[in-house]
């Protein structure tokens, strides 16, 4: 489970990342980044009922999607609020596809930290 202290969970905060973030999108989701002034990065994972009318389908993405960054939070740079914002398409997909494009948008926005 994803911490609290990684959760990005306050209005103003998570208007303040759609308002000035920087967007990227793959097929299934969409992450927004900006950065914040903190040691850690935090999350805030978006499912509206237009994925899916049922909300069991829309916790299970978060889920999933809280899982992986889980996962990958010792390898993505710190300081940065991220929004992401989970598209119709993604139902179809399973977690080694979301991860693979999760990995994909952070590698483009240059967020991975490459420990050797």
């Amino acid at each position: 489970m994803l911490s609290n202290k990684n959760r990005l969970s306050k209005k103003d905060e998570i208007a303040r990342v759609f308002k000035s973030g920087r967007s990227f999108y793959s097929d299934g989701l969409g992450i927004r980044v900006v950065k914040n002034n903190l040691e850690l990065s935090r999350f805030c994972f978006i499912v509206s009922s237009k994925v899916s009318k049922k909300a069991v389908d829309r916790n299970r993405i978060k889920r999933q999607l809280r899982n992986i960054i889980l996962l990958k939070l010792a390898k993505i740079k710190p300081g940065f609020d991220f929004l992401v914002l989970v598209l119709p398409t993604i139902l179809g997909q399973k977690s080694g596809e979301i991860d693979r494009d999760i990995t994909a948008i952070l590698n483009k926005l240059g967020l991975i930290l490459n420990k050797k």
